[in-house]
């Protein structure tokens, strides 16, 4: 199909939302839903069914444990289930806390398929190549990880079972003109038959690769770039899985709705089809997911609307796909009760396992501080534990904190982070504990702390602008330092933490005794 940018911003100029303006979000209770659905940080999802169950995954890059997987019974109501990965040292050393050499990097997107009676995880990592697991409960646990294809350059992989039994696996590799090649997988699935391999396309920065074999034709799914108009969703047909392929654009680069353009085509059982999908230019909350209508024109699944040339543009609202379903959201808050963290947590890199513990102080997280990599630089400090922010009308995190046992060159306390970084919290040096808020290099210190126990909060709306307190009685709450506005980068949206550090010695711990965040609902 020949682009055709007049009609492009046509259709562009019939958005009327402001992007990040969403009071309403998700599940409304009358039976309709607004997008996004998830208005967090779920990037290059990829969506399955099996049964009445949904389940999708999401990249997860240099967070540890990798590649989360959410769970839904109507695909608006999402609860965070687990992750396939729990050793990121198994992709590579530079994932470890003693490396940390991966921003931007790491678990890039995959796919999830159900095959035989297992759940399959395939995904990418720029660096390393094609991973794989199988589960028999998406829950886990799930095998360690199999390497498929070991090379550099290549980037999301999805894989495909055709009714002979025969698996494939589609991929491309960006460092050669965005080639976007076919695969014969082995009968395990773990690795790739030498010597048989197809071109199905190259150029245009395609990524976002799935495969799908609907009423006898089979189906690539795929994303492009056009450097005047940005990203926009592309699908291949052929009834045959070699070809010859007929290609045609489903949506316009929609870059007034943060050009909403991968993730997963899935059917219900009355026979009606959504996309769950990432918005792929990054805010600060990262890239938010929504849930998009699919009308088949043709043979073709144009997804959202149906717009001029059958090429489909953003909704932000339609009917529940299931109803009579419970309303939930992700989870957040933990009290480290549980013998395991809680499964919205991801470590910044795979931690250093001896230096951090449930039991060594039952209901706390304990966090011994050790040394940096880079003094006071702490996206180099291993052992921070993170999880994604939302963007909704109110956001308020609250920490919970024993720092009686703090070091000296020790600073703990609660963190936001993208491409820099700003904290509150407690700096121990020459025998004196202060309260301190830090932007980079820039300071603002608070008291002398002469209790043990502190709480330490951040607020934010719909706008990303942070305040930071810190309360020595959990109910009355004192600003310290400046405004701080989250922010976007490495393909990343912001992150809220907890953290420690000594940039003398490894030497002192703190408590971590609850950690709440109230955000508002839907």
């Amino acid at each position: 199909m020949t682009f055709d940018p007049h009609v492009q911003a046509a259709e562009r100029a019939t958005f009327t939302p402001q992007w990040g303006d969403w009071v309403r979000w998700g599940d409304q209770g009358d039976g309709t839903y607004c997008n996004p659905v998830l208005p967090s940080d779920y990037s290059a999802l990829d969506c399955i069914r099996v049964g009445s169950d949904f389940y999708a995954i999401s990249s997860t890059f240099q967070y540890s444990p990798g590649v989360i997987i959410i769970h839904s019974k109507d695909l608006v109501n999402w609860r965070i289930l687990g992750h396939v990965a729990d050793d990121l040292t198994q992709i590579s050393a530079e994932l470890n806390w003693d490396r940390m050499n991966r921003y931007g990097a790491g678990i890039w997107a995959g796919a999830i398929r159900h095959h035989k009676g297992k759940y399959r995880v395939y995904f990418s990592t720029p660096h390393e190549g094609y991973f794989m697991s199988t589960a028999g409960n998406p829950a886990g646990p799930w095998e360690p990880l199999h390497c498929v294809m070991r090379a550099d350059g290549w980037d999301d992989c999805c894989p495909f079972w055709d009714d002979d039994g025969q698996g494939y696996l589609v991929g491309t590799c960006f460092r050669d003109g965005y080639k976007t090649w076919l695969f014969k997988l082995t009968p395990d699935g773990r690795g790739l038959i030498k010597g048989w391999q197809i071109l199905l396309d190259e150029g245009e920065g395609r990524e976002a690769n799935k495969l799908y074999k609907i009423n006898g034709w089979y189906y690539h799914l795929f994303s492009e770039y056009n450097p005047h108009v940005g990203r926009y969703l592309m699908m291949q047909r052929s009834k045959q899985l070699t070809g010859p392929y007929e290609k045609r654009q489903l949506s316009y680069a929609q870059r007034r709705a943060h050009e909403p353009n991968q993730g997963g085509l899935v059917q219900l059982p009355d026979r009606a089809w959504y996309f769950f999908t990432h918005h792929g230019d990054g805010d600060w909350e990262g890239r938010c997911a929504s849930l998009l209508p699919v009308t088949w024109v043709d043979g073709w699944p144009i997804v959202g609307k149906v717009g001029r040339n059958n090429i489909g543009q953003m909704v932000w609202s339609g009917r529940m796909p299931v109803t009579g379903t419970p309303h939930v959201t992700p989870q957040t808050d933990d009290d480290f009760s549980g013998p395991k963290l809680r499964v919205q947590w991801e470590w910044n890199y795979q931690p250093r396992a001896d230096k951090w513990s449930l039991t060594q102080r039952p209901g706390y997280l304990r966090l011994h501080a050790f040394k940096p990599l880079e003094t006071d630089n702490l996206k180099k400090a291993g052992n921070t534990l993170t999880q994604r922010v939302l963007r909704t009308s109110r956001n308020v995190v609250t920490l919970e904190v024993d720092v009686g046992d703090m070091a000296n060159g020790q600073i703990a306390g609660l963190c936001h982070y993208s491409g820099d970084c700003c904290i509150i919290g407690a700096r121990r040096l020459n025998g004196i504990t202060t309260i301190e808020w830090a932007h980079n290099r820039s300071v603002t210190r608070g008291p002398v702390l002469q209790s043990r126990r502190m709480w330490l909060r951040s607020t934010w709306g719909l706008d990303g602008r942070s305040r930071m307190a810190f309360s020595l009685d959990g109910k009355s709450f004192t600003l310290l330092g400046d405004v701080y506005q989250l922010g976007w980068a490495d393909y990343r949206g912001d992150r809220i933490g907890i953290f420690t550090y000594n940039n003398e010695t490894e030497a002192g711990y703190v408590d971590c005794a609850s950690f709440t965040y109230r955000y508002a609902q839907a």
